[in-house]
């Protein structure tokens, strides 16, 4: 996992794709974390984003470094139940506290990908595993 944390942090911004019943949709994040052997990332429980990982837990995140390699990281979206996840997140990017409280109703949910593939490829070059040992 941390080769890919690695990877999305030095790439600042990634993106989230989803499906909403046929239509692919895709979004920029910038949360991630590792914690307890998992790579971990939020989104509103009041957002689109949120009830389409619900409906459809497959997904896949993308992220291009300012060298020209880009990721591929694909899985099954797992929501965390345990809050303590959410926490740390707020914890880390304490700006979010604005959005996620108990004055707005809005909570942070967390997930991490099960069944996952992560691939570092190059510009004109093949694909690495991420994940491999």
């Amino acid at each position: 996992m941390s080769k890919v944390n690695d990877f999305l942090s030095e790439a600042g911004v990634f993106f989230l794709a989803t499906a909403d019943g046929d239509q692919p949709k895709l979004r920029p994040l910038g949360m991630h974390m590792e914690m307890d052997g998992k790579l971990l990332f939020g989104v509103g429980d009041f957002k689109a984003v949120f009830r389409q990982l619900q409906a459809n837990p497959k997904c896949e995140i993308a992220a291009v470094k300012p060298d020209g390699h880009w990721l591929r990281y694909t899985g099954t979206a797992v929501f965390e139940a345990d809050p303590h996840y959410a926490e740390a997140a707020l914890a880390a990017m304490p700006d979010l506290r604005a959005i996620y409280n108990e004055e707005t109703g809005n909570k942070m949910m967390i997930f991490h990908l099960e069944d996952a593939a992560a691939v570092d490829i190059a510009v004109m070059g093949e694909g690495t595993d991420l994940l491999a040992e």
